[in-house]
């Protein structure tokens, strides 16, 4: 017989183990039950862009002078005339137009890439030979191109 195996024969160190293994248990049992209510909103991270040096940097460009500039909205700056209406396609119920090699179809809304940066459009009707877009604020009737 092994010495270990003399030890756990006897009584004591039997309810020694049984002790320690019930302890975990016990303890998790005394703890008060978690919180369910879901009525509550979720709790989500907050972040607030330094404006100066002393108040944060990038972790990974911490050089770049990026953090501390203002957001500027580049869509007023964007050249709407770099948007292109290549086509349509579709049934007349259900007519996509194609702008700028992105198709849209009429409520669709997503960033067209343009020589001159990125730009929101907005497709709100897409017509036999032309479609009507929101872009920059505004509203624009997009026809053929002859590029």
């Amino acid at each position: 017989m092994k010495p270990h195996q003399k030890y756990l024969r006897s009584p004591a160190a039997r309810l020694m183990l049984a002790m320690l293994w019930a302890m975990p248990l016990a303890a998790a049992a005394n703890q008060p039950a978690a919180n369910t209510d879901t009525t509550n909103a979720p709790v989500r991270s907050a972040f607030v862009m330094p404006t100066s040096p002393k108040e944060g940097h990038d972790p990974f460009f911490p050089e770049s002078l990026r953090p501390y500039t203002l957001p500027t909205n580049h869509s007023h700056s964007m050249e709407l005339s770099a948007l292109v209406f290549k086509g349509v396609s579709g049934p007349p119920e259900h007519r996509l137009a194609i702008i700028n090699n992105h198709t849209f179809a009429t409520g669709d809304e997503q960033d067209v890439i343009t020589s001159s940066g990125r730009i929101h459009v907005r497709c709100v009707e897409v017509r036999a030979e032309s479609a009507i877009i929101e872009a920059d604020g505004r509203r624009f009737e997009l026809t053929f191109s002859t590029k």
